[in-house]
């Protein structure tokens, strides 16, 4: 693992997410009671085995760089490890990163002092669990150029994703973005593989191709887009890994890429047999922990509180309350009568006596008063907050109601 050097990209804007990536970067947006979405990589890496990581930050970074000193620092520098956290610094021109690529070729000088055999290059913003370990052998044992990790999806999900094109061997032999008629894998006609923005390089491949893209003034500097073709044309060896294969479980992977996508993944942890689980001992999840209390839920008058199918973190004050299939983050305070169904509720967000919501997120530190009605009414909703394509309601962040 020492000839390995890790790049998480983590400097996106975030935009499709709008109001949770206002204050924050998206892999900083709170996730699952509480983590964030970059814990999961990083979690990943940690579980594999990989410690020299580099954290490529650009918009709204300051939380997530918050959030990685103070949960984060795990690993001796003393024997040559690090999660380092790396700004845009503008090296080679005044631009900020133009794409994948770019935000790579920006940083090659740290593939040059590090001389690895070979560069990981992740996306901090999904959701998933994955050992790396199984993809670097899949790459070293097909001699491999580069590796990208795919996962199988039915060929109507194309329009959502970089789909890869591979022969019967799963070598890689052409890429189409979001297409309406994808190219299937030969062996499942009925199935794609969409790439999962996970690629493995041998590292002297990897700064040869990115300076060939450099040169091109009208390429996007994407990997998918620009260095996947750039490099079959050229037929060097490109393959894809098959997650699900490879892990020889369940494969779980969401990318965040939109609220509704956010707000479906936080469900997924929900119930007596969640799509994906939280609670595995063989590969566990690191974040930041705040010492917060016990979670206290009393009762309150003749009502019974009860709790159903969610998930409720440390610290949170619940009186008489009926919660069902939600995720209730931390040093959060419900009081008497409140009905929570179908939600998000994150960080410090006080709920009033009797309030009701339902398919609702509702960001940090929000105070909603006694009574209210969130997710009844979407005209209403509409005028006051954000609602996602499928109605989810989201209530911004300190929003004042």
């Amino acid at each position: 693992m020492r000839d390995l050097l890790t790049f998480i990209l983590a400097g996106g804007k975030g935009e499709r997410l709008d109001p949770l990536t206002r204050d924050r970067a998206k892999p900083a947006v709170p996730f699952g009671g509480i983590y964030r979405i970059i814990d999961f990589a990083l979690s990943n890496c940690v579980n594999s085995g990989l410690r020299r990581i580099f954290l490529l930050t650009q918009y709204k970074s300051f939380s997530l760089q918050r959030h990685i000193i103070e949960g984060w620092n795990i690993y001796s520098n003393q024997l040559g490890e690090f999660i380092d956290v790396v700004p845009a610094q503008q090296r080679i021109s005044s631009d900020w990163y133009l794409g994948t690529a770019d935000a790579i070729y920006q940083n090659l000088n740290m593939v040059v002092d590090y001389a690895p055999k070979f560069v990981l290059v992740l996306a901090g913003d999904h959701v998933y669990k994955m050992d790396y370990r199984k993809l670097i052998e899949f790459h070293i044992n097909n001699n491999a150029d580069m590796t990208v990790a795919c996962i199988m999806m039915p060929k109507s999900d194309s329009i959502h994703f970089g789909v890869v094109e591979v022969n019967k061997q799963n070598m890689v032999i052409g890429f189409q973005e979001k297409p309406e008629k994808p190219k299937t894998i030969p062996t499942h006609p009925g199935q794609i593989f969409g790439s999962m923005g996970i690629y493995l390089f041998n590292a002297d491949v990897l700064k040869k191709e990115l300076a060939l893209d450099a040169s091109k003034p009208g390429s996007d500097h994407d990997f998918g887009k620009n260095i996947i073709p750039q490099m079959v044309a050229k037929k060097l060896k490109v393959y894809a890994y098959d997650f699900a294969k490879g892990e020889q479980k369940e494969a779980y992977w969401r990318d965040i890429g939109t609220r509704d996508s956010y707000y479906q993944a936080n469900m997924d942890l929900c119930g007596a047999r969640p799509k994906f689980n939280l609670y595995d001992k063989s590969w566990p999840l690191r974040t930041y922990h705040h010492h917060y209390p016990p979670l206290r839920f009393y009762t309150t008058g003749q009502m019974h509180g009860t709790i159903i199918d969610s998930i409720v973190s440390g610290g949170c004050i619940l009186e008489s309350v009926h919660i069902e299939h939600s995720v209730v983050s931390s040093n959060v305070t419900i009081r008497d009568g409140v009905v929570i169904k179908n939600s998000v509720i994150m960080d410090g967000v006080t709920i009033g006596k009797g309030a009701r919501i339902q398919g609702a997120i509702i960001d940090k530190d929000v105070d909603v008063p006694a009574g209210s009605k969130i997710g009844f009414d979407k005209a209403l909703d509409k005028k006051r907050f954000v609602l996602t394509t499928s109605g989810i309601v989201i209530v911004a962040k300190k929003t004042s109601l």
